[in-house]
């Protein structure tokens, strides 16, 4: 595939194939983007944020309701794309290429309600014949920097929006996962979007991140990925906005009044989804010690029930990770942890990319496996002695994405909901979960912003004050 620079679909001086994570085999062949290319995307897109705002809401509107359309018919051959190049079983991709149409239409219906107010001028001394209103308008060019893990889902919580409010986009999707976005561009194009407002270059972003989000034409970036390289984009990207959706270790606490054949369920989806490998997957399981040897018997024989192979077979629960060398990293982090006195209950083997479902017991919160983001299939279960160390625990890290607690008592979940410094946190659930319609974004190191049509349009846009002068009394 050619990636979509200027108005036209381009090669560059190099390219690279995309590799199933599965089978190792090549999916497909794109372009990898040089500076040139990034120039041609950048002065493409400030003329095409040009033409977005120029654009009324109705016919954004319209083109975001087409392209929801378009996608509706597209579910299949988007699902098994997402599994070819990203690894997710076939069933996981088809529910997120399933939600692309729903959060289009939730994205048109936001971009035509932004709304500003009127201000009360007069009450300050020496205001009088003065009218003070605000309104919403577009940030202009948008740099949409999106991961692997949803390589979908992802990119249009930030296309979806940034087109709505007005604004044009630069999408650079991860080098792992690009056909993806450029099937999604293809989309957007065929609505009848104009061909300026989308710029969808591939490559790596070590080469061209750097240059994207420096150029000063730019004047919002949403970034979702690790927290190293949100750093390193706040140190380069000088006076623009900012939406980073950064890495988590989420926690989930266990009390003693909870369904453990509930929690157990909850926990073979919170932390396998996906080979583990989302933000808000369950990490830490914090366990009273009341109910943690029971906790830990219900919680085996679910995980080791859990399907694994080909993500493209029915079956298949579990697919492999994005690559073999991020399994030998998982599986460095659980010999550590074994080597300072935890113990693995079920998994801890890889086979290239497939890593199994695995449980950790024992782990203290000094390890790495419980302190960093692990993203991979593997849970890390710590005991505490009460609600109180719970919480600490839960809050001894310097992410802030999701947490979660299991329990019946109103009074406990209250206290964690208030104590618990997270910017998502779910009751007698895991903490992966998202409706793509609420705020979505992290505290401390887990970034800054929220997700969410609603929220993203407003994080896309900017206000501007407007004062009338000599107005009659």
């Amino acid at each position: 595939m050619k990636m979509w620079v200027g108005e036209e679909w381009a090669e560059s001086s190099r390219s690279e194939e995309v590799l199933s994570p599965y089978s190792g085999e090549p999916v497909d062949v794109v372009p990898v983007a040089n500076q040139a290319d990034v120039e041609r995307a950048v002065a493409a897109a400030e003329r095409g944020a040009r033409e977005m705002a120029a654009l009324p809401a109705a016919q954004r509107v319209a083109i975001l309701e087409k392209a929801a359309n378009l996608a509706s018919g597209c579910v299949e051959e988007f699902a098994r794309l997402i599994t070819s190049e990203e690894g997710k079983p076939l069933s996981e991709s088809r529910g997120e290429a399933s939600r692309l149409a729903d959060l289009l239409r939730l994205s048109a219906f936001e971009g035509a309600q932004m709304r500003g107010e009127s201000l009360p001028l007069d009450a300050q001394a020496g205001a009088v014949g003065k009218v003070g209103l605000t309104f919403r308008i577009p940030c202009g060019v948008v740099a949409a920097i999106t991961p692997f893990n949803y390589p979908l889902l992802l990119v249009a919580h930030k296309v979806g929006p940034a087109l709505a409010a007005g604004n044009a986009v630069i999408l650079k999707p991860a080098q792992q996962t690009p056909l993806t976005a450029l099937k999604f561009t293809q989309i957007l194009l065929e609505a009848g979007l104009p061909p300026r407002a989308i710029q969808c270059i591939t490559g790596m972003g070590s080469e061209i991140g750097p240059a994207i989000c420096a150029d000063r034409r730019i004047r919002k970036i949403s970034f979702t990925g690790s927290t190293s390289v949100g750093d390193a984009i706040t140190r380069v990207a000088g006076v623009k906005r900012l939406s980073l959706e950064l890495g988590s270790n989420a926690a989930m606490v266990v009390l003693p009044d909870a369904d453990l054949a509930k929690v157990a369920d909850a926990v073979a989806i919170g932390g396998y989804v996906n080979a583990g490998q989302v933000c808000i997957s369950t990490q830490r399981i914090l366990v009273h010690r009341k109910v943690y040897s029971d906790f830990l018997g219900s919680l085996h024989p679910v995980v080791e029930a859990i399907r694994c192979g080909d993500p493209l077979a029915a079956d298949t629960r579990l697919g492999p990770m994005i690559s073999a060398k991020e399994a030998q990293r998982v599986e460095s982090w659980i010999g550590e942890a074994v080597s300072e006195g935890a113990r693995v209950v079920t998994g801890g083997t890889h086979n290239g990319a497939s890593f199994a479902p695995t449980v950790v017991a024992d782990v203290a919160t000094h390890m790495r496996i419980s302190r960093e983001e692990l993203f991979g299939p593997v849970v890390a279960v710590t005991p505490v002695e009460s609600v109180d160390q719970a919480i600490e625990y839960a809050n001894d890290t310097s992410y802030g994405l999701a947490a979660s607690i299991f329990t019946n008592d109103v009074s406990n979940a209250w206290r964690f909901v208030r104590q618990a410094e997270a910017g998502n946190i779910h009751v007698n659930w895991t903490p992966l979960w998202r409706a793509d319609l609420m705020p979505y974004g992290g505290l401390k190191q887990s970034g800054i912003g929220k997700e969410g049509p609603r929220y993203a349009v407003e994080e896309m846009t900017e206000c501007k004050t407007v004062v009338f002068h000599g107005i009659g009394a």
